[in-house]
């Protein structure tokens, strides 16, 4: 614990190669995470986000078997499992029982893929709980490549995509493609949530994709606002995670899910000081009514 505040440590630690490389990859993910964030939270698709990490972290397991890059798998397997949940969870009240299902069999396998391989245990818990020193220049690089295809197909299906959430019914009657809306973005879910793996791991992804977003969604209500203040909590809680993590030595993804569940409760607590103050705004109003009478 003493190192934990080891100042002079974690400013030697910041000037290594792989750390900066590690921080320009997790502010990559923060600003991807931030972006879809309030989409998520607003299409209450925070399961799905678990269930396709799960799938990335049984993709990532079969490449680390295989011995090709874990990122690729990861992604793969994200991937797959937001087709399978887009076309199979088509019915919101089938999602959540589609998403349990794949989870299931997502982390089963996974399980099965690490017990066959002989390597460094190390390399098996990364992948669950995130590896920074496992990110080298070629894993940027398909991190930015893929972040870069996600936001831009974002920014283009976002109008009707956020109209399609707000108004399903609407929507689906002004010729919005709903059901093609929604596949794209699950697929672009899954790509993010894989893209975390490395950073948080496949087990807390849904600390970056969902709990800045619900933080955001506690003090504001506006989407645009939301989507500002989840991407600025995401890159603290990414950026805070890795720098706090370097002198103890201890996993990132603790650290980034403390910042992101604090930042949370702060939001919260907010948000119950404006009600408090708005009711006793209104009270006073209202028992003055009769006595004007």
């Amino acid at each position: 614990m003493d190192k934990m505040f080891d100042f002079a440590l974690t400013g030697e630690l910041l000037g290594l190669d792989f750390v900066q490389t590690a921080l320009l990859a997790a502010a990559v993910l923060g600003l991807v995470a931030g972006v879809l964030g309030p989409l998520v939270v607003m299409r209450r698709m925070s399961f799905a986000v678990h269930g396709t990490a799960e799938l990335a972290f049984t993709g990532a397991a079969g490449a680390l078997l295989l011995g090709v890059g874990v990122e690729l798998g990861g992604l793969a397997g994200a991937v797959i499992a937001a087709l399978l949940i887009g076309i199979l969870g088509g019915r919101e009240s089938e999602r959540d029982s589609v998403i349990g299902v794949i989870l299931a069999f997502g982390l089963g396998m996974g399980v099965l893929l690490l017990s066959f391989y002989e390597g460094r245990s190390a390399n098996k818990f990364g992948i669950l709980v995130g590896q920074i020193i496992t990110i080298d220049s070629t894993n940027l690089n398909l991190l930015v490549g893929a972040s870069v295809v996600v936001l831009v197909v974002l920014a283009v299906i976002y109008r009707p995509l956020l109209f399609a959430t707000v108004d399903p019914a609407v929507a689906t009657a002004r010729g919005v493609p709903v059901r093609l809306l929604s596949l794209i973005f699950a697929v672009l879910v899954g790509i993010s949530s894989a893209l975390g793996v490395q950073i948080v791991g496949a087990l807390l992804v849904v600390s970056l994709m969902v709990t800045p977003a619900a933080a955001a969604a506690r003090v504001t209500a506006s989407p645009w606002k939301a989507t500002v203040l989840s991407i600025v909590f995401a890159e603290i809680a990414a950026l805070g995670g890795i720098i706090l993590s370097l002198a103890p030595g201890k996993p990132v993804s603790a650290f980034v899910t403390t910042i992101s569940f604090v930042i949370y409760l702060v939001c919260r607590l907010i948000a119950w000081l404006r009600g408090r103050s708005s009711r006793v705004r209104v009270e006073p109003t209202a028992t003055a009514q009769p006595a004007l009478r």
